[in-house]
């Protein structure tokens, strides 16, 4: 028999079971305001809900507090709740004993604490805590211990909270594991479609053959008709427009779309975002993209290095910025499909690494390092080959990569449901 539903009055969560209660945040919540010790490691609440030590995760990434000013410690079992990160479900219960900044909301409840972080991240999942966001940023949430505290939370008998609970536990963990499964397969392709395109723009795709030595480390051997080059002897490169320029009244603008480093990611161009800007007429056709330009980023994130694609004429006309370079390759000796894979390869991953000015977690390059690259060059006929083979392999990577993505959002999406389903009483356990 089904069980007796009401209406909750929250827009949110609409009828739950006659026998729940609500309550705001500060009749069932406490903030705790614990001391911190000196052997206290720095704990950090992850968007995937694990509240740890940093060092459990990792040691790099992470911005390190010079005057750790309003510091707490932090229990095992402390419900946490990350001030400027719950938005995206950065909400746990801590394992470990150690201190966190203030930005980290600690709190202790005579309910099911574990209830509560589930209902808390189902309200994450909703779109609440953005809906009571005062900021302009999505990352300025914001949530205080005043807006938790006056929060409605639904409450369940208590031995209905540990039943809950435990099966959520259960069916989480389930998906979890299938989550953790399928995300694993994609950076195995990932790392196969990697070793494809770096095997083939170094050794070709004519199996065995005669090899040697290219003299460059991370080039290793190359096929013994190959030669190796500096890109500036087989191509030129052009810098973007700079962004910000003021003009005088009278100027004469007309406005173009424009690529920034997001536009150009690794393999193809994303035009989901496009920019546009106001430019002369001289400018517009001296940062004008031609059909056949390799679209290589200047850097930013690691990832971004050197990170390259072929402009086919997506949009005509359209420009680039200075963050972006163009680079146009001499045809009859080296197709810019050709050069996309070597940026895509291990060849230009190592280079660009090697090469880039760094800080701690940002990484670029310039227009005579991008020209100063060494590459192995086969002959024009070889490289028609190898472009083919790579893109018929790919492709076939590619769909079975966008399989398992797929895969991941119906999972990710599942769980966020079942979770609402259950902390809310539409599903009975």
């Amino acid at each position: 028999m089904a069980r007796k539903m009401r209406d909750s009055g929250i827009e949110w969560i609409g009828a739950i079971p006659e026998g729940w209660s609500i309550a705001r945040g500060k009749h069932i919540l406490t903030l705790l305001q614990r001391a911190v010790f000196p052997t206290d490691g720095v704990i950090t609440c992850f968007r995937d809900g694990e509240v740890t030590l940093r060092s459990n995760r990792r040691e790099d990434g992470f911005t390190v507090s010079l005057k750790e000013i309003g510091y707490q410690g932090i229990e095992p079992g402390d419900l946490v709740v990350h001030g400027m990160d719950g938005f995206a479900g950065s909400i746990g219960i801590s394992d470990s004993r150690g201190k966190s900044s203030p930005v980290l909301v600690v709190l202790d409840s005579s309910q099911d604490k574990k209830y509560l972080m589930y209902y808390l991240r189902s309200m994450a999942y909703n779109n609440v805590f953005l809906a009571l966001s005062t900021g302009i940023r999505v990352r300025s949430c914001d949530l205080k211990w005043n807006k938790l505290a006056d929060l409605l939370y639904l409450v369940p008998p208590i031995v209905e909270q540990h039943k809950l609970v435990s099966f959520l536990d259960e069916k989480c963990s389930e998906i979890d594991a299938m989550l953790s499964k399928t995300r694993s397969s994609i950076e195995e392709y990932k790392k196969l479609k990697q070793a494809v395109i770096t095997q083939a723009v170094t050794k070709g795709v004519r199996g065995e053959r005669e090899m040697k030595d290219s003299g460059v480390e991370w080039i290793g051997e190359i096929p013994k008709e190959w030669r190796k080059t500096q890109l500036r002897h087989c191509a030129t490169i052009k810098s973007g427009i700079t962004l910000g320029k003021s003009y005088s009244k009278d100027t004469v603008l007309i406005e173009r779309p424009y690529l920034r480093v997001a536009n150009v990611q690794g393999g193809y161009v994303d035009l989901n975002d496009l920019a546009t800007i106001e430019v002369t007429p001289d400018e517009d056709l001296k940062y004008r993209l031609h059909s056949g330009d390799v679209l290589m980023t200047e850097g930013g994130d690691r990832d971004k290095l050197g990170r390259g694609c072929v402009w086919h004429g997506e949009i005509e006309p359209c420009l680039h910025q200075n963050h972006v370079f163009a680079v146009q390759t001499n045809e009859t000796i080296l197709l810019p499909e050709f050069l996309e894979y070597l940026t895509a390869s291990d060849v230009g991953r190592s280079y660009f690494d090697v090469t880039a000015i760094k800080t701690t977690n940002l990484a670029c390059t310039s227009s005579s390092k991008v020209l100063a690259f060494t590459i192995p060059l086969p002959p024009i006929e070889e490289q028609i080959e190898i472009v083919g083979f790579i893109k018929k392999r790919t492709l076939e990577l590619n769909k079975l990569i966008m399989k398992k993505e797929r895969l991941v959002q119906e999972l990710e999406s599942y769980k966020k449901s079942l979770i609402y389903e259950v902390v809310t009483g539409k599903r009975e356990v």
